[in-house]
């Protein structure tokens, strides 16, 4: 299957709870590949923006153009663009490579009463914490623009507004539902596919009515509108100090479930299960509005693809056993070439019969080894069929039947490892040990043929089974 591919179009945030660094979080949590252009540096924090820091829209467009003419995109999404002359930059672009399947998010919030970076016009879109970061005249660019080449918009309520004003298009302020349903159609009417009104800044009460006070905030509701239908979208309201980076979360989330081939209210009510998840599982960052847990439907793996074996054999409660195991008086013996050969004999006799009880495929190749190498010590398979098991090699032998039956297969796999990993590191320690007698060594045959190519091949595909 072909990596998704998704190219961000905003700016950065020097914190990692929003912009570009967030909406790599959540591409990476969703599988997908992350490219991003970026518009504009920012230096912020939970507590707010303390400057901005513009991207010359030429540049930006280098950084679009070399995106796209070598990998490719199924998605683009944008955030913070910053300008009028970024907007009809990125409009530009989309068009001269035929760009239809965007995500944009105007990523402005509303304002507080803790400004702490303002420009000089007055009438901007703003963030979070009150920091004014879009002119009008940017905002009009963008209607009139980028907003014919939008698959989605994801306007919060207060940017919506925003919008309709600057279009010049009037609505009411919404009380109820049939309120809030009615601007995300006046905002489709401006050009994109479908509109997403997120209500997260104007939670509902039980009854469905605009909630006027903290005590009745009960639901949040988003409105998808768009194709001559409308879909309501509630989840419980949180009430959480950690939404930095919702709205920048949400919209990367919904670019990489159309990129994964969902529908678009498939793909909008995942993103939304996403972030609502996100907000519930968060932790507490910084002073102010903390970011959401972008991977908290992901796990983490204590070892790298591969190294689940090593990871396994290295860890505390391990390694005195396996040492045992694999330094014990036998092992050194058959090193210095010392062991009794009648003892060997022995041990080749019971690994025949261990290997033959378990019919495992992958053990069929050593059965052979196994076979060819007791000829060198005058047993033929009859011999080896005839002998006595030991109890050691019974218990072991049912032991690993009985996990074959009762566990899953990694449990197997576990149980197999003294046998099938167990030779080839012994082997290995003793064929690189100087120590290890080789010359009129009986036993330096059996290390050769565990350190060979064709064993360490059948060890390696066991210790991958084992890892996926």
């Amino acid at each position: 299957m072909c990596v998704k591919r998704i190219l961000v179009i905003a700016g950065s945030d020097s914190s990692g709870g929003a912009g570009l660094e967030a909406d790599q979080k959540v591409i990476a949590a969703h599988g997908c590949y992350a490219m991003t252009a970026t518009t504009a540096l920012t230096a912020q924090n939970t507590l707010g923006v303390h400057d901005v820091h513009h991207i010359p829209p030429l540049f930006l467009r280098k950084q679009i153009d070399a995106c796209l003419d070598d990998i490719g995109v199924d998605v683009v999404k944008t955030g913070m663009l910053a300008s009028a002359d970024t907007v009809n930059m990125v409009a530009d672009a989309f068009r001269a490579h035929g760009i239809s399947n965007t995500v944009v998010d105007p990523v402005r919030r509303p304002p507080n009463d803790n400004l702490m970076n303002t420009t000089a016009n007055g009438q901007v879109m703003v963030s979070t914490s009150g920091s004014r970061l879009l002119p009008t005249e940017a905002v009009q660019t963008l209607i009139e623009q980028l907003l014919p080449l939008t698959k989605i918009l994801t306007p919060n309520l207060p940017e919506a507004k925003l919008l309709l004003q600057v279009a010049g298009i009037d609505f009411k302020e919404p009380e109820t539902i049939d309120d809030i349903v009615s601007i995300s159609q006046k905002l489709q009417s401006l050009g994109p596919e479908y509109v997403l009104l997120k209500g997260g800044h104007l939670p509902l009460t039980i009854g469905r009515l605009v909630s006027k006070n903290e005590a009745d905030q009960d639901i949040v509701l988003n409105v998808l509108h768009g194709a001559n239908e409308t879909a309501l979208i509630e989840t419980p309201y949180q009430k959480s100090r950690n939404t930095h980076g919702t709205g920048c979360s949400l919209a990367s989330a919904i670019a990489c479930n159309l990129a994964s081939g969902l529908s678009m209210i498939s793909a909008v009510k995942k993103a939304n299960l996403y972030v609502e998840a996100g907000i519930r599982t968060s932790k507490d960052l910084g002073k102010g509005s903390g970011p959401i847990n972008h991977f908290h439907s992901t796990y983490s793996l204590p070892f790298a693809p591969g190294g689940f074996i090593d990871y396994l054999l290295q860890r505390e409660d391990i390694v005195d056993s396996w040492k045992r195991y694999t330094h014990h008086e036998f092992v050194a013996r058959m090193g210095d070439g010392t062991l009794p050969t009648e003892k060997f004999k022995h041990y080749l006799i019971q690994d025949y019969m261990f290997l033959s009880a378990q019919q495992v495929l992958h053990l069929q190749q050593e059965i052979k080894l196994h076979i060819d190498f007791c000829k060198d010590y005058g047993l033929s398979v009859s011999d080896l069929e005839n002998q006595e098991e030991d109890q050691a090699c019974t218990a072991y032998t049912r032991y690993v039947l009985d996990i074959g039956q009762s566990e899953d297969w990694l449990a197997l796999q576990i149980a197999l490892l003294p046998c099938l990993i167990g030779y080839g590191i012994i082997a290995r320690r003793l064929f690189e040990d100087p120590e290890t007698a080789r010359e009129g060594n009986r036993y330096w045959k059996w290390i050769q043929t565990y350190v060979a190519e064709d064993y360490c091949e059948a060890m390696e595909i066991g210790k991958g089974t084992s890892t996926s």
